[in-house]
C-alpha cells in the first residue's frame, strides 16, 4: 500500500510546471524540435518564392479576321423557322348542282392533267339536252323554209284563186248590170238593187285579196322574217351549247398534274359551286398540289427584314430529317408588313424537293449573305484586337500570344480604332489568342494561366 502512494506521488511531482526560468536547453529540451521547426521556415519561404515565380492568371481574346464588308458569301445572316407548303394548293370544285356518283381517287394518289376524278349524276343534264335539241331543229326548219321561199305549187295556187277572183269580179258586175236596167224600167227594186252593188263591191275585194296573196307569194318571205327566224335558231343553238356544257360538267378532271392532298366528298353526297348557308353540301371535292412545287413560308421580325431581298440564297433544314438539306431562294415578299405580329411574311422557294419534303411540316431556314460581284475589287482583310491587349515597349506596340502554357511577345503595327477594338495592319493573321489584363507586367516567355480554365 506504501509503494502504490509513493509511485503516485512521483508521478504527480513529474507533472508540475517548473517556474524556475531556466535555459530550456537546461530543462531537458530535445533538440529535435529545433530542427522541425527550421525545416517549416524554410518550406513557407521556398513557397512564397515558388508562388511569386509560377505561373500568372491572364484572360484572353481571339484576334479576329475582317474583310470590311460584313459577312462573307455564303454565311448565314439569319436563321428562321417556318412551315412547307404547295406553292399552288388547287381545291378542285364542280361548276354544276349534282349529287356525286362515283369517285376515281383517293388521297395520296398521283394524277395527271385531265385525269377524271369524280363523276356527278348527269341524268337531269341528258334530258335538258334532248330538249334543247329538240326546240332546235324545230326552229330551225322555219328558218329553212323561209329561206327557201314559196314553191311552184304555191304560185299556181295563189294565180288560180286570182283567176276565180276575176271571174266571180265579172258575174257580179254583169249581175249588177242587168239588174239597174231593170230597176231604171221599173221592174226591179231598189233593195235587189243594193245588193248587186255590194256582191260586185266584195267581189272586187277579194280579187284584190287574191292578186296581193299570189304577189306576196312571188316575191318570198320579208328580210326582217328571215332574220327573226334567224335569232330564234342562234338563241336555241346557245341554249343547246350551254346544256352540253353542263353536262360536260358533271365529269370533275385535274386542272393540272399533282397529287391528291386531301379527298373531301364521298358517293352520294352533293356539291355545288357555291355554298347555300347550313345546306351541308360541299363547293370542293378534292384538293390538289404539285409536291414538286414547294415553299417555306416564314415570317420575319421587322427588325431582320434588311438582311434579306429578293433571289437571296437559303438552306433549309426540315425538323423532321435534320440531316438533310436543301437549297432554295426568296421568291416571294408579301408587299406589306404584318401590325399585328411586327412581322413581314416571306416564301422561300425549294429548289428540288423530295418525297421526304411533305407540305404543312417544320423547317428551319438559313439565309445566307449574298454573293459578291464578279467584277468588284478585293478588299484587303483586317485583323482586330481588343485595345486592352496592346501595350507599348519602347518605340514599338506589342500584343501577347499565347502559346501552349506561355506568352510570345510579338510587335505589331497598329491601323484605325474600330469601336473597342483596334485595327492591326502587320503581325497578326487573325485567329490567334492574345492576353487582355496584366499585359504591363509580362514579358517574353512567362507562364500563364488563362482564367476560367
Amino acid at each position: 500500500m506504501t509503494d502504490s502512494n509513493e509511485s503516485l506521488d512521483e508521478r504527480l511531482k513529474s507533472l508540475r510546471i517548473d517556474r524556475t526560468g531556466q535555459p530550456a536547453s537546461k530543462r531537458g529540451v530535445p533538440k529535435l524540435a529545433l530542427l522541425a521547426f527550421s525545416i517549416v521556415v524554410v518550406l513557407i519561404a521556398g513557397g512564397a518564392l515558388w508562388f511569386m515565380s509560377g505561373p500568372k492568371p491572364v484572360d484572353v481574346a481571339e484576334a479576329k479576321r475582317d474583310t470590311g464588308g460584313g459577312a462573307a458569301a455564303g454565311e448565314t445572316v439569319l436563321t428562321a423557322s417556318g412551315y412547307v407548303i404547295a406553292a399552288h394548293r388547287i381545291a378542285v370544285g364542280s361548276k354544276v348542282l349534282g349529287r356525286v356518283a362515283w369517285i376515281g381517287v383517293d388521297k395520296g394518289d398521283i394524277v395527271q392533267q385531265g385525269q377524271v376524278l369524280v363523276r356527278l349524276e348527269d341524268s337531269e343534264f341528258k334530258a335538258q339536252v334532248a330538249q334543247a335539241r329538240g326546240s332546235l331543229a324545230s326552229a330551225q326548219a322555219r328558218l329553212d323554209e323561209l329561206r327557201a321561199g314559196s314553191r311552184p305549187q304555191d304560185k299556181q295556187m295563189r294565180r288560180a284563186a286570182v283567176a276565180e277572183a276575176e271571174a266571180t269580179l265579172r258575174e257580179a258586175e254583169l249581175e249588177l248590170e242587168r239588174v239597174d236596167r231593170l230597176f231604171k224600167a221599173g221592174v226591179a227594186a231598189r233593195a235587189e238593187l243594193d245588193r248587186a252593188v255590194a256582191r260586185r263591191d266584195v267581189a272586187r275585194a277579194q280579187l284584190d285579196n287574191a292578186r296581193q296573196s299570189s304577189s306576196l307569194t312571188d316575191v318570198g318571205p320579208r328580210a326582217e322574217q328571215i332574220r327573226a327566224a334567224e335569232a330564234e335558231v342562234a338563241q336555241l343553238r346557245a341554249a343547246l351549247d350551254f346544256a352540253e356544257t353542263q353536262i360536260s360538267n358533271t365529269v370533275i378532271a385535274a386542272p393540272s398534274s399533282g397529287t391528291i392532298l386531301q379527298r373531301i366528298v364521298e358517293v352520294g353526297e352533293m356539291v355545288s359551286p357555291q355554298a347555300f348557308g347550313d345546306s351541308g353540301t360541299r363547293t370542293a371535292v378534292v384538293s390538289l398540289a404539285d409536291l414538286n412545287d414547294l415553299q417555306i413560308e416564314l415570317d420575319i421580325s421587322q427588325a431582320d427584314f434588311a438582311k434579306l431581298k429578293m433571289g437571296q440564297k437559303a438552306e433549309i433544314v426540315p425538323e423532321a430529317y435534320p440531316e438533310l438539306r436543301y437549297t432554295g431562294f426568296i421568291q416571294e415578299i408579301a408587299p406589306e408588313a404584318n401590325r399585328a405580329k411586327a412581322t413581314v411574311q416571306v416564301k422561300v422557294k425549294v429548289d428540288s424537293p423530295n418525297e421526304q419534303l411533305r407540305p404543312e411540316m417544320n423547317a428551319r431556314v438559313n439565309f445566307l449573305a449574298a454573293d459578291k460581284a464578279l467584277d468588284a475589287p478585293p478588299v484587303a482583310p483586317r485583323v482586330l484586337v481588343p485595345a486592352a491587349a496592346i501595350v507599348r515597349r519602347g518605340d514599338a506596340d506589342c500584343v501577347f500570344v499565347v502559346k501552349g502554357d506561355r506568352v510570345e511577345m510579338r510587335t505589331i503595327r497598329r491601323g484605325d480604332a474600330s469601336g473597342a477594338s483596334v485595327v492591326v495592319l502587320d503581325g497578326l493573321s487573325g485567329g490567334e489568342q492574345v492576353v487582355t489584363t496584366g499585359v504591363e507586367s509580362l514579358v517574353d516567355g512567362d507562364r500563364i494561366r488563362i482564367n476560367g480554365r
